[in-house]
């Protein structure tokens, strides 16, 4: 497959990491360049735009069109007729990875769901993979993701993207290990599913959770599920960012059971002040920590300082610092 990669050259990459990995800022995995930001690879795989065949097609991670036209009455999806088409071209038995492309993701939870027997080997997933430059995220479609996950319970990775229409209830799935939401507002609603959930195998929890205009309703009490830690006993790395509410957080994440279990912990992208800096101070030791992610912040340089003192093991990233002039704080990703 190394035609796909040659395609992918650019003299400015992406972060070769992959955000299933680790958090990496928010436009980190798109390359930049005249033509604009492209998102070019999924789960360490590249991501071609055509469907043709391949040796090998479980080394790509196959792009597919769900929502063709933006808006409510948007006439349907070409999510059927581009599946068929990859299943006439290569062996669907050996895809592992697949994006979905589009102005929505509507309809792939329940169409990929249909197609289950088809894809036994399907393990990684990206509802709503948009280009920044094309559609703000907060136009992007979604519907209930409960279907997909239900269907395949050996898939690996989920990331969704956008969240107007977003729904999900408790799964219980023994093989995920990442789930990823990039949202500019997460409803309540699906922070407490993920919460009330029973994900045994999951290492990587990312909720990028908004703000309350585009969605963004949750509440601290709606994070108690996942802080707990009681059904997610594999977890490595927990992502709680882009909330306006980022103090309160780190104030409950101070005192919960999960993180003591957490080797990477992102805070970041959100309004976080030196209340919750002093919070995260004064709680739990998060000295066993490798990484703890604060970039997109209002710390002043004080508590900046402290944070760097009092953790000297851990890899505190607090560049992005924002203007603290007035009262006027913002999330990172929003509309």
């Amino acid at each position: 497959m190394d035609d796909f990669d040659e395609e992918f050259s650019g003299e400015t990459p992406a972060d070769p990491r992959d955000p299933g990995e680790t958090f990496l800022p928010r436009d980190a995995v798109y390359r930049h360049d005249m033509g604009g930001s492209h998102r070019e690879r999924f789960a360490g795989l590249p991501v071609p735009y055509d469907i043709r065949p391949v040796a090998d097609p479980g080394r790509v991670a196959w792009a597919l069109c769900d929502e063709t036209e933006i808006g409510h009455d948007a006439p349907g999806s070409a999510l059927p007729d581009g599946l068929d088409k990859l299943l006439r071209t290569v062996n669907g038995a050996e895809v592992q990875a697949l994006v979905i492309t589009g102005f929505g993701a509507t309809n792939a939870p329940r169409l990929l769901a249909e197609h289950a027997d088809h894809l036994p080997a399907l393990r990684s997933v990206f509802l709503g993979f948009v280009e920044p430059e094309h559609w703000e995220i907060s136009w992007i479609r979604q519907g209930d993701i409960t279907p997909l996950l239900e269907a395949y319970p050996r898939l690996e990775r989920l990331d969704v993207r956008g969240s107007e229409g977003l729904t999900m209830r408790p799964v219980t799935h023994r093989h995920l290990k990442v789930l990823r939401f990039e949202t500019g507002g997460l409803p309540g609603e699906v922070v407490r599913a993920v919460g009330a959930s029973a994900l045994p195998s999951l290492q990587h929890l990312e909720l990028w959770l908004g703000i309350d205009q585009y969605g963004g309703d949750s509440t601290v009490a709606d994070l108690d599920g996942i802080l707990s830690g009681a059904g997610l006993p594999a977890l490595k790395r927990l992502g709680l960012r882009d909330s306006p509410i980022q103090d309160d957080i780190a104030a409950a994440v101070a005192a919960a059971p999960v993180v003591a279990r957490l080797e990477e912990l992102s805070l970041g992208m959100g309004t976080l002040t030196d209340r919750g800096a002093e919070a995260l101070l004064s709680g739990q030791p998060l000295s066993h920590l490798r990484a703890l992610d604060l970039r997109h912040h209002f710390l002043s340089e004080t508590l900046a300082a402290r944070l760097r003192r009092g953790l000297p093991g851990v890899a505190v990233d607090l560049e992005d610092a924002q203007p603290r002039g007035d009262d006027w704080l913002y999330v990172a990703v929003s509309e």
